[in-house]
């Protein structure tokens, strides 16, 4: 069963690269109401525990130097069928596959530097929002 809440980050390439304001506009255009919201930066321990899942990857190593190389925008967004709309809004983990007006195509380099991070499934979501953020920070 659908949830009405997803996590996501917009990752360092897309901070760096100033789109945080015009990505979190498209959220709320989109129709993600923003339940909680933080700017931070991960260290190497904190980006290997949030993609512990990846340890044995062999790419695990550069995204988490990746995830930590800058600021990071955190965020468990509101919305009926989040998961499912958030993965159609931010478009294919590739940016030449993302479907046009996406956040993907319009703001990722690569599909390493790909803007953001969106939860892939209703359990996910509640366990990356919760690495992130205490039940005080969401409203």
């Amino acid at each position: 069963m659908a949830t009405n809440r997803t996590f996501t980050m917009i990752k360092p390439d897309a901070v760096a690269n100033g789109h945080t304001g015009a990505i979190l506009d498209d959220m709320i255009k989109g129709g993600f109401k923003v339940i909680a919201l933080k700017y931070t930066r991960l260290s190497d321990e904190i980006a290997g525990q949030f993609y512990g899942i990846h340890r044995e990857r062999p790419f695990f190593k550069d995204l988490v130097s990746f995830m930590s190389s800058g600021p990071i925008v955190a965020a468990i967004l509101e919305k009926d069928n989040a998961v499912e709309d958030f993965r159609k809004l931010i478009g294919a983990t590739d940016p030449s596959k993302a479907e046009p007006g996406t956040i993907r195509n319009k703001y990722a380099k690569s599909i390493d530097a790909n803007a953001v991070h969106g939860s892939d499934s209703d359990e996910n979501a509640e366990l990356e929002g919760s690495f992130f953020f205490t039940a005080f920070e969401r409203f």
